[in-house]
């Protein structure tokens, strides 16, 4: 930063996306949020997504090798399996499981923003993991800081 140049002034913009999910999968949110950044006008900044669920969950996980999502699925299900030493099942035997495997992974994540675009690494991307059975429209808050 130059002594001469005042810094950009900081903006921020919120926003309500939907991203429907398949059963127990995980889907690739990354274009849809970088479309989100540019039609913002996003320079530089952080974008905070925020997943409004108790039986999904966001990861930044590697989007190049096809096997790498269904063993984290499997991962998952193996950490909080089904059966009947669930107490809460008002929903199905995977609505427990869901629920745990939601606290594992997290519901928010806050990724830097450069040249108006996720700066993701090579492999990575930014996915909604489905955790029940049936797929969902799934609500994500957005809200960027940044110039």
């Amino acid at each position: 930063m130059s002594a001469d140049r005042p810094p950009a002034p900081l903006r921020q913009a919120v926003a309500r996306i939907a991203i429907a999910t398949r059963p127990r999968s995980i889907t690739d949110a990354t274009a849809v949020l970088d479309r989100w950044l540019a039609e913002i006008g996003a320079g530089e900044g952080l974008l905070t997504v925020f997943l409004r669920h108790t039986s999904a969950s966001l990861t930044v996980q590697e989007n190049a090798s096809p096997e790498v999502l269904p063993d984290l699925v499997d991962a998952l299900d193996r950490l909080a399996p089904r059966g009947p030493h669930w107490r809460h099942d008002l929903e199905g035997d995977d609505d427990m499981p869901a629920h745990v495997k939601t606290m594992l992974t997290g519901v928010s994540l806050a990724v830097p923003v450069i040249g108006g675009r996720l700066d993701l690494g090579t492999w990575q991307a930014v996915h909604v993991i489905e955790h029940r059975d049936t797929g969902h429209r799934r609500s994500l808050t957005l809200h960027y800081l940044g110039t």
